[in-house]
């Protein structure tokens, strides 16, 4: 579902496709660093103190969580080195 007429649709894509292709890639970064610090705003506003290894944790299952089962999620934290959950989890 879309509210956004067509002829603005098409002249935001002509917009994005007038970048080169590191401009783009420059544009998406930025977006990804934003969304991280908004996610790890969300994820301490309000929580005790969590060291790094936790925060990373915990931005793991905010951002990916539910694209694994438990036991994946559970695996993937124990392998990666210094993440960890909480005790909050």
């Amino acid at each position: 579902m879309s509210d956004t007429p067509t002829q603005i649709q098409l002249r935001y894509k002509q917009m994005l496709m007038s970048l080169t292709p590191s401009e783009r890639l420059r544009m998406v970064s930025k977006m990804y660093d934003s969304g991280r610090k908004l996610v790890i705003s969300g994820i301490q506003n309000g929580r005790q103190q969590l060291n790094s290894a936790q925060l990373r944790g915990q931005l793991f299952l905010r951002m990916y969580g539910n694209d694994f089962t438990a036991a994946d999620r559970k695996r993937i934290i124990n392998k990666i080195p210094d993440m960890q959950l909480d005790v909050d989890t």
